[in-house]
């Protein structure tokens, strides 16, 4: 038999069966309490003191709580480490509720639903998406809650929608269906929440959000994310803006695998943001032009005549210090309008918000003046869309007081005289506090007690109090007693209750005609926030463009020129990011020229000379330049580059239970699958993950794909000097070596990259660098030359045993093993069985027909696998 509950707790289950995958927090009085196992587990996160409810029961029930004042810090713990949360508050007012309070769920956060972020969240997008599939068409669409950006787009593959969440970094999924086993794996791993939604609004619910796309499955996602917000959130949506179809095509494409190895959001070795494009690139004052500096750098353009309109604009800021340092000190005092227009549409905008925006529109139109005296036609566009506002601003400055109270219902929110009601129950106030304070005057006087106050409680009201030695002294035919103290007695008077009765319903009308006000001023904002998020998007792009000239300024970088066709040509290129850690004097710059009629260059030289930071300098010049920044380079020529593929340095993927070498072979062959002659590849050491001459296969065969098929722009660094032999069969691949000198036996990096091979690797002087044992490295000297002595002598074998071999292949009998002076086996001689011979033999015709330049990485490791299992 079920055990009863009490009223309460029966009315908390019904609310608890109505989200039960979230935390209840249950509002009772000035707590918000958890309950059963939400109790236990919610103690356990958030480090609460686990008590129980009925303590005398039999079984008790679990309980912890908060304070309501501190709750969006509970909430907030619970949010990150991806859990929901359902607020459930009190509906009336306890002391007027008959019965039990009424109480409802307000709102469910979510990890995609978070609002109010703060710090260094504040600068970054919280995305929510919603994924729809059909006949293996994915249709995606996202969105940021506290800005009401709303974007959709298509993708035909799971591997797109995957990367696509990775680089919006969304928490959250939403779906009305199944989806494909290989994306749920990936959510997953990757701690994303999927929140199913059942209830889907109809088309013309939302037309206004849905009107410019065209396609029924775009709509539709958006139908779907939409109606999870309702669902969710329970109150306005009326910052929302329309939906925007994009193609991923319309940008420069960069794989996620390819954003990390580049570090342009995350540092690979902190998992912060130092260190990386972003952080370099942020000069920016205000925390929207941050998160679209983080945008652009997501997404680079490819349309030529975009690009040059963004360095226009950098190149003219560039130009004129003066009144780019002014836009800077307006911009600084400029808050954050996306989050603030949806703090007003959500309804939790209080006076100090109105003060923010007040704020950052008086702004407005010393930047547009600003911009005015530049008299520069790149400007105009920008120019128009700086509207102040001021109907908004002066509205707020008429009605809200310059330093309100956080609580918007206790009073204190608006100036006098904004309203002739509100001043003359404010007039009723301070007389009847007047009257108040004459009062204990004259009862003082009176009584001859000089210790007489009068005071007031929220319980008792006003009352007048004595101590009890004054006691005899008071007139008992006019004092009535309210409260017995230890030390003291309080009383009232019948004018006492009477001016009592004035002053508090006074305030209290104040206070409720108050909160009216400040809601009708709301409203009055809440309808132009279209005006304000045009607003904001205005400023948060000056505020990027100011950001690329102060950082092209700093760190001298000048402004690329751009060509539709193959030519690229960069005059002492750096690594921006390493070189703001070295210093400018001390980095050591480096040419790339790769014209029309270069398409590869092969990079030899020792390791930790600087091959890997010559590569991505080059990517991160192209990114640099497509987002509409200069670049780091005394002159530079760059054609657009429409997709950047990297492969740079080994790791295993645990999780997935993918090998190095299988990752690496997966992100090569992402690369050779989808790259144009439009494309930028870097390829570090592409081979090593496996045995030396498999390696060496497959990276020539590679380099020979890329060459004859792909025709991208490829840096391709290597440590199997033999590949430096291709230049001679490969007209479009040129030698370039990073410099090493050795001097007294100790190896210096030079750190400039020449044209031509490297003479030798140096990797035991590298060893040395890191410190190895001294009797290790001379071992290692010497098992070196001996090596080095062997391969000579192998070479001298195979030509003189030349024609022994085709005898013996000729008549396929058995052949004697070849021995070295050192009676060591031969490599690569044929075995004394008849049996392995003629699988030799087909292996060899296979071999001679077969078509390397039509195959792909991938195919030419599974055929020599193939070829190994067959000869064991």
């Amino acid at each position: 038999m079920a055990k009863k509950l009490t009223p309460m707790m029966e009315q908390y289950q019904k609310v608890k069966d109505q989200y039960p995958d979230a935390f209840l927090f249950y509002r009772l009085g000035d707590f918000y309490e958890l309950f059963n196992d939400d109790a236990v587990k919610g103690a356990q996160l958030l480090e609460l003191t686990l008590t129980t409810r009925n303590h005398s029961a039999k079984n008790p029930i679990p309980m912890c709580g908060v304070p309501h004042r501190a709750v969006d810090s509970y909430v907030d713990i619970l949010i990150d480490k991806g859990y929901k949360v359902a607020i459930c508050e009190q509906m009336e007012d306890p002391k007027k509720a008959k019965g039990m309070v009424k109480r409802a769920v307000t709102r469910l956060v979510t990890p995609g639903t978070q609002m109010d972020l703060n710090g260094d969240q504040a600068r970054n997008n919280n995305y929510l998406t919603a994924i729809s599939e059909k006949s293996g068409l994915f249709n995606l669409a996202y969105t940021d809650l506290s800005t009401g950006e709303l974007k959709t787009t298509t993708f035909d593959s799971v591997n797109g929608v995957l990367n696509e969440l990775i680089n919006l970094q969304s928490k959250e999924v939403v779906s009305a269906g199944d989806l494909p086993d290989e994306l749920l794996t990936a959510f997953k791993k990757r701690h994303i929440l999927l929140s199913k939604q059942e209830k889907i609004l109809k088309q013309a619910e939302i037309s206004y959000l849905t009107q410019d796309l065209e396609d029924d499955g775009q709509k539709y996602v958006v139908s779907l994310l939409v109606s999870y917000l309702l669902t969710t959130q329970k109150r306005s949506l009326a910052h929302m803006q329309r939906a925007i179809y994009y193609r991923a095509n319309a940008f420069m494409k960069i794989d996620h695998y390819s954003k990390t190895n580049l570090e342009l959001m995350t540092n690979m070795r902190s998992g912060k943001r130092q260190g990386t494009l972003s952080w370099l690139l942020d000069e920016t004052k205000t925390a929207m032009g941050s998160r679209l500096l983080k945008q652009w750098i997501d997404r680079p353009l490819i349309d030529p005549q975009a690009i040059a309109e963004r360095q226009d604009k950098v190149e003219e800021l560039l130009n004129h210090y003066f009144e780019r340092s002014n836009i800077q000190q307006e911009l600084i005092k400029v808050y954050d309008l996306e989050r603030l227009a949806g703090r007003v549409a959500y309804g939790s905008v209080n006076g100090r918000d109105l003060i923010q925006l007040k704020t950052s529109l008086q702004q407005v139109p010393k930047i547009k003046y600003v911009l005015e005296t530049l008299d520069s036609p790149v400007f105009e566009n920008l120019t128009t869309r700086l509207d102040p506002l001021s109907d908004i601003a002066g509205l707020i400055d008429q009605a809200i007081v310059e330093e309100p109270p956080i609580a918007v219902t206790d009073g204190g929110v608006i100036k006098d005289g904004y309203n002739d009601q509100l001043d003359k129950y404010r007039d009723a106030m301070n007389n009847g506090k007047q009257w108040i304070a004459d009062l204990q005057t004259q009862e003082r006087q009176v009584t001859g007690i000089n210790n007489l106050k009068i005071g007031y409680n929220h319980v008792f009201g006003y009352y007048i109090e004595v101590s009890k030695v004054n006691l005899d002294k008071i007139p008992r035919d006019r004092y009535e007693r309210k409260q017995t103290l230890v030390n003291a007695e309080r009383f009232s008077t019948p004018e006492l209750k009477e001016k009592e009765a004035l002053i508090l319903g006074a305030q209290e009308k104040s206070v409720a005609l108050e909160y009216d006000l400040f809601v009708k001023i709301r409203e009055q904002v809440k309808g132009q926030i279209k005006r304000l998020q045009k607003l904001a998007k205005a400023l948060s792009e000056l505020d990027v463009l100011q950001s690329f000239a102060v950082v092209s300024e700093d760190y001298h970088f000048v402004r690329p020129q751009m060509n539709t066709g193959h030519n690229l040509q960069i005059k002492d290129g750096r690594h921006p990011v390493v070189e703001k850690f070295m210093g400018h004097q001390e980095y050591v710059p480096n040419d790339v020229k790769m014209g029309d009629n270069t398409d590869i260059l092969l990079i030899t030289g020792p390791n930790m000379s600087g091959k890997s930071t010559y590569m991505r300098q080059l990517a991160l010049t192209a990114v640099m330049a497509q987002i509409g920044c200069f670049v780091p380079a005394s002159r530079a020529e760059l054609p657009i580059f429409d997709q950047i593929f990297t492969r740079i340095g080994a790791a295993d993927d645990l999780i997935s239970g993918e090998s190095t070498f299988m990752v690496e072979m997966m992100e090569a062959n992402n690369a050779l699958s989808h790259a144009t002659d439009r494309s930028l590849i870097l390829f570090d050491e592409i081979g090593r993950g496996t045995a030396t001459y498999d390696g060496m296969a497959l990276a020539q065969a590679i380099i020979e794909y890329l060459h004859e098929h792909v025709r991208a722009k490829t840096l391709f660094s290597t440590h199997y000097h033999e590949l430096t032999s291709l230049e001679k069969t490969l007209p479009r691949l040129k030698n370039v070596h990073v410099g090493a000198t050795e001097k007294n036996g100790e190896l210096v990096f030079l750190h400039k990259v020449s044209a031509g091979p490297a003479d030798k690797s140096y990797g035991i002087h590298v060893a040395k660098l890191a410190g190895m044992p001294t009797t290790l490295l001379n071992r290692a000297d010497e098992i070196l030359k001996g090596l080095e002595h062997q391969d000579v002598q192998l070479t001298v074998k195979k030509a003189d045993h030349k024609d022994q071999v085709k005898e013996a292949q000729s008549q396929e009998k058995p052949a004697a093993p070849a021995v070295e002076a050192n009676g060591q086996l031969e490599l690569f001689q044929p075995q004394p069985s008849r049996k392995s011979t003629s699988k030799g033999q087909k292996i060899l015709h296979q071999l001679k027909e077969l078509n390397l330049m039509g195959m792909t990485p991938m195919e030419v490791m599974n055929q020599l696998y193939e070829w190994q299992q067959k000869l064991k």
